[in-house]
């Protein structure tokens, strides 16, 4: 005769020990044995919260991935990290040369840090320290701080914290990122430059100052969108169609932006001008100068430097006419969701950061503001 009794709570629950502040959960794992850990924080929410994630894990059968991590060390994990998902091709140079840096100021703090220890109020107090300290310059004397950190210098490094994380909670070596209850402790409005919009009469200066090559970077930039590193100045000619007007772009920053795009009339007048000027070639914008590491121009700094200062515009980098595409296509009426598709980004919220057009509409419709409405003989009732 078989025993019948009450069967195994499978949900778990969330408890607290003695006086211990935070909260432990207690469930089952699939062979049926108790678990109880710690969830490190003193919200029950948040408790809950991991335990469901717990939970879900179970069922799906990545509990043992997830407990594994339980001794995994921020160290450990930023090494993979930094093999996995930030060395290129995954990224490019430049994001894993910034996340380099960013790592060795996160490093001396939470280095030796167990992923499941580390909580928002930590990230919190090390944010709050850093936006108290002083930016350090090493000359041959010695080591000099200069002025505060910038808050968009902190927050970068937060960003990084919590890209890491989130990485970790996807390969189910911690139960939730600690990032996200974090709420940044300074403004970033401030410190944080606007994009510039390239006015048609400053775009007129910057082409007669601009050598040719320049002036079709600018004109397709403000005509197409592209990126001007990662898409533009890599493309081969085999990847521009000008019987039909088309440029492929085989490779750029996000998936997303792997396209064809179509040419405007002035971006078609000046890929054949860039074409004439590099015949011999296969890229189309080929680098000049001898012992040269890629065939085609790398960066456009010192060039478009000179340029601004000669045509007497402040400065501001060559990325931003990107800015000036998004915001002539929207003040041209074009919908927000395509004209996100024509730059080419995997994420609607980016396009904030480009068009500024909507601020003049609504500058310009103040402006027909009627003050003396409720004055007038007549009404403005439909007839």
């Amino acid at each position: 005769m078989s025993r019948t009794g009450r069967p195994r709570k499978q949900s778990g629950s969330v408890y607290k020990r003695g006086d211990s502040r935070r909260w432990w959960m207690r469930y089952r794992d699939n062979q049926g044995r108790l678990i109880q850990e710690t969830t490190g924080t003193e919200n029950r929410e948040e408790a809950e919260r991991q335990l469901r994630a717990r939970l879900l894990a179970r069922d799906e059968g990545a509990l043992s991935a997830l407990l594994s991590g339980k001794d995994l060390t921020f160290g450990a994990w930023a090494d993979w990290f930094l093999e996995n998902r930030s060395c290129p091709p995954m990224r490019s140079e430049n994001t894993h040369r910034a996340n380099l840096e960013v790592l060795r100021n996160l490093r001396p703090v939470f280095e030796d840090w167990r992923l499941v220890d580390i909580t928002a109020e930590a990230i919190e107090e090390y944010l709050t320290r850093r936006l108290r300290s002083r930016r350090k310059v090493t000359t041959k004397l010695g080591i000099y701080q200069t002025t505060p950190l910038r808050p968009s210098t902190v927050h970068r490094e937060y960003r990084v914290l919590s890209r890491i994380l989130n990485v970790a909670v996807q390969k189910k070596r911690i139960a939730s990122n600690p990032c996200h209850s974090v709420e940044f402790p300074a403004r970033l409005a401030g410190s944080t430059r606007k994009p510039h919009y390239l006015t048609a009469s400053e775009q007129a200066r910057v082409e007669f100052f601009a050598p040719a090559y320049l002036r079709n970077v600018v004109v397709i930039m403000v005509e197409m969108g592209l990126r001007p590193y990662k898409e533009l100045l890599p493309i081969r000619k085999e990847h521009v169609d000008m019987e039909n007007r088309l440029v492929h772009l085989p490779d750029s920053k996000t998936a997303s932006g792997i396209a064809d795009m179509p040419m405007s009339e002035r971006a078609y007048e000046a890929f054949d001008s860039q074409w004439s000027q590099s015949a011999d070639s296969d890229f189309l914008f080929p680098s000049t100068r001898p012992g040269a590491t890629k065939p085609h121009l790398t960066t456009l700094k010192k060039t478009w430097a000179s340029t601004l200062k000669r045509a007497s515009i402040a400065h501001f980098p060559l990325y931003q006419l990107r800015h000036t595409f998004a915001t002539r296509l929207s003040a041209g009426g074009v919908a927000d969701h395509f004209v996100t598709q024509m730059l080419r980004q995997g994420d609607s919220a980016v396009f904030k950061r480009y068009s500024q057009a909507k601020l003049g509409m609504m500058r310009e419709a103040l402006q027909k503001l009627d003050r003396q409405a409720n004055e007038h003989e007549r009404t403005f009732a439909t007839a």
